[in-house]
């Protein structure tokens, strides 16, 4: 894949998740080295600039002499790799690199078309940088555990553990970084892991989301309820495109259902958990959708800080704070509470046919209840997994814990934002794929002479290596094997 400026969510998740090899335009390569050029000068020229000719934070006002400049640069990343706890996945890792490079590639940061080259080569090679997980307040220590390693201080994954990244860099034909300046400072700077984490939480969040939409049209059927709440008519009355959206998408899947035909005029309304699905699952693909667009912009961004900026032949070195991650933040607290929402509702979902009373099934969808548990504490499953996301859905960008002798006095915890939300979407997965496995063991007790929906009936087909429960045996790994048919997508390639 050729990158110039940025990715599409999917391009971006083709090179995180599917390891598709990335190269660089021509265009891009010529802006990056222009922009070298342009720091080059400027160093030249005494022309101050944060965190190259002067320090970082509250040391912003003292100066590095121009000689000190460039062994500053490793001392900034030995100073700041102070994350601590398990070291984050490969594919959290590679979504970072790739926002390392799509922040660099812009041409505002005075990066070395190298360093970037360097990085791209790790990703293409599949290289595993050991990254501590927890500590961040937006930027900074992940990204110094990068940097550490292409100097070749760092580790990468090598035979089981890690090894010494310098020695395994060499080993596949790299050379370990020599840092020019400002580089250490690029490659800690920007919203680069919050925006990683963001990039998979949008991708598979709008998977997951898609899958919810399935399991709610099967729902609607295997409860014998009345499709009359996806009328076109009461959808029209409420000017929500999302809401419209959904409800024409799932009366699509439930258009050839003989069961939905049949339950049309039983019952003048269901219970909300069935009689909201549009209500609910409109709102939360707007939600998603906003994430993306922040998400696609924020790759379409310099981050940097502080920025190289030409115009009219006059260079100047401008300080803010791009980095600051407010936006991703903001977007992945509130994409934890949307998930929360499918969640309590799929959780309802699955209690209603669990009970008998409201289900008119079997206790527990098994024929012997009385000496079969059968079904009954997958829900506890789900209310255990829900309860952990109701405590993730509190937000992570409501609070500021000052920093840096109070030069950095507000701070916008963006970091801890993005990285719940990737804990949200493997717990909602898990809640649906116990839905899921109760909507095909409930499937058995509804009349058999009725068609079911085509879509219903492909995904029955995929489920039947799952056995009818006729009395108790081992569900988890059932529960497991489902859960990685809803992540992989499967249930969506059979619309």
């Amino acid at each position: 894949m050729k990158l110039n400026k940025t990715l599409t969510i999917e391009e971006a998740m083709a090179v995180v998740r599917f390891n598709e090899e990335l190269e660089f335009s021509s265009e891009a390569i010529e802006r990056v080295k222009r922009c070298t050029g342009l720091i080059e000068d400027s160093i030249k020229k005494n022309i101050p600039m944060y965190g190259v000719t002067t320090g970082l934070g509250a040391n912003s006002t003292k100066n590095i002499s121009q000689e000190d400049t460039k062994i500053y640069q490793e001392k900034i990343l030995q100073s700041h790799a102070v994350s601590v706890g398990e070291p984050i996945k490969k594919k959290e890792l590679r979504a970072i690199l790739l926002m390392i490079i799509l922040n660099g590639i812009k041409g505002y940061s005075g990066v070395r078309i190298e360093t970037l080259e360097l990085i791209r080569n790790i990703l293409n090679k599949d290289l595993y940088i050991f990254v501590p997980g927890s500590g961040s307040v937006g930027y900074l220590s992940l990204e110094a555990h990068i940097g550490l390693a292409l100097i070749g201080q760092g580790k990468i994954y090598k035979d089981g553990k890690f090894e010494s990244s310098k020695e395994v860099l060499e080993e596949n034909g790299l050379k370990p970084l020599d840092l020019s300046y400002k580089e250490a400072l690029f490659l800690i700077s920007g919203t680069t892991c919050v925006t990683g984490y963001g990039l998979i939480a949008v991708y598979d969040a709008k998977n997951l989301l898609k899958n919810f939409e399935i399991l709610s049209a099967m729902e609607i059927e295997v409860q014998e309820a009345t499709t009359r709440l996806l009328d076109k008519r009461l959808m029209e009355v409420r000017s929500q495109v999302e809401q419209r959206e959904v409800a024409d998408s799932i009366s699509d899947m439930l258009k050839d259902s003989e069961i939905c035909k049949k339950y049309y005029y039983e019952k003048l309304q269901d219970a909300l958990s069935i009689r909201c699905i549009p209500q609910l699952i409109g709102p939360v693909k707007k939600k998603i959708n906003e994430a993306e667009l922040t998400v696609l912009r924020e790759m379409d961004s310099c981050t940097d800080n502080p920025i190289i900026y030409e115009e009219n032949g006059e260079v100047d070195v401008i300080s803010g704070c791009n980095p600051d991650s407010s936006y991703i933040g903001l977007e992945m607290d509130c994409l934890s509470i949307a998930l929360t929402m499918l969640g309590k509702m799929s959780d309802r979902r699955t209690f209603r046919l669990l009970d008998e009373k409201l289900s008119n099934k079997p206790a527990f969808l098994v024929e012997n209840s009385g000496a079969n548990s059968g079904l009954m504490i997958t829900q506890y499953t789900q209310a255990g997994l829900l309860n952990e996301m109701k405590i993730n859905a509190t937000s992570g960008v409501i609070d500021s814990i000052p920093t840096c002798a109070n030069q950095e006095d507000y701070v916008s915890m963006g970091f801890n934002s993005s990285k719940k939300v990737l804990k949200q979407i493997e717990n909602l997965n898990y809640i649906l794929a116990i839905e899921l496995l109760c909507i095909y063991e409930a499937n058995f007790f509804v009349d058999p002479t009725l068609k079911r929906a085509s879509l219903s009936q492909r995904v029955y087909d995929k489920l039947n290596f799952v056995p009818r429960l006729r009395e108790d045996f081992k569900l988890h790994p059932y529960i497991e094997k489902i859960s990685e048919i809803l992540k992989d997508g499967e249930l969506i390639n059979l619309i």
